[in-house]
């Protein structure tokens, strides 16, 4: 069974409120009762249930406006008053849909925004419109700072984060039927730098192959040519070598003191050459 059916199975126990019940629960809140304000909850969350399903746009998406919702209704069980003459219901409707709207917004958004900023950000929009209505063309940002009571400055940044995307497999020649995608370029590979760093890998395998034996391994291990799990220590090369491991420093330095000799008396060209 699916966890939303076994949801609204478990909220069937609690009872629909009536008016004067709710008047009773909204008094004991107002003295801080917390186990009135949980039963004013209980008794409404079919309500979250009805209007989740109304918003939803796919059964994987309901359990989360419904987790929205709830939070809604908590915050409204808190804010009603008795005084209103309204039922709980019709208060509640307007902060369960309020919490839902903005989830189903930053869900959508292919970029996340803070909530105030999105905000903002379809007043500017919403403004823009009414601008360009009005005058028949696009306002500028000072026109829509005055528009909105708001700084140029803070306009100037909402708009910023305002973005269009766009498939990358739409066509945009009629004549070959290239596709964005298709036009876009690799600029993760680049012929030179994996031309250079292969050179420079052909290097020093040629430098450290000219190296005697022991500090040949010892260059080896001490920075893992042969893809180890992890660089041996001082102390594990002078086991292997039989040596101490004061013994392997030296002979490290030996060997890094002979690579840097060839590589500054030859030129590039020469170094193969050399070793």
């Amino acid at each position: 069974m699916e966890m939303y059916e076994i949801y609204t199975k478990q909220i069937q126990r609690y009872s629909l409120l009536t008016y004067e019940q709710e008047v009773v629960l909204s008094k004991r809140i107002e003295q801080g009762d917390v186990t009135a304000r949980q039963e004013l909850v209980q008794g409404n969350l079919r309500l979250v249930v009805s209007i989740a399903n109304h918003f939803a746009m796919s059964r994987s998406m309901l359990m989360d406006l419904i987790q929205e919702g709830n939070m809604a209704l908590m915050v409204a069980a808190e804010k009603y008053h008795y005084s209103f003459n309204t039922r709980f219901s019709t208060y509640a409707y307007a902060w369960i849909t309020q919490y839902m709207l903005r989830y189903l917004n930053t869900r959508v958004s292919m970029i996340t925004l803070p909530h105030r900023k999105d905000e903002m950000l379809r007043r500017i929009t919403a403004a823009r419109q009414t601008l360009v209505q009005k005058t028949g063309s696009e306002p500028t940002v000072a026109e829509l700072a005055a528009y909105l009571n708001v700084t140029e400055c803070e306009v100037k940044n909402l708009l910023s984060y305002d973005y269009t995307f766009t498939s990358l497999d739409i066509e945009c020649s009629e004549e070959n039927g290239a596709t964005i995608g298709e036009l876009m370029p690799d600029v993760t590979y680049e012929p030179e730098r994996e031309y250079f760093t292969q050179e420079s890998k052909r290097t020093v395998g040629a430098l450290v192959e000219a190296l005697p034996e022991k500090e040949r391994a010892v260059i080896r291990y001490r920075y893992n040519f042969n893809n180890d799990v992890h660089t041996k220590t001082l102390r594990e090369l002078s086991h292997d070598l039989g040596v101490s491991a004061e013994t392997v420093r030296q002979m490290e330095m030996r060997a890094v003191r002979r690579m840097r000799n060839i590589v500054s008396s030859s030129p590039v060209e020469e170094v193969f050459v050399a070793c």
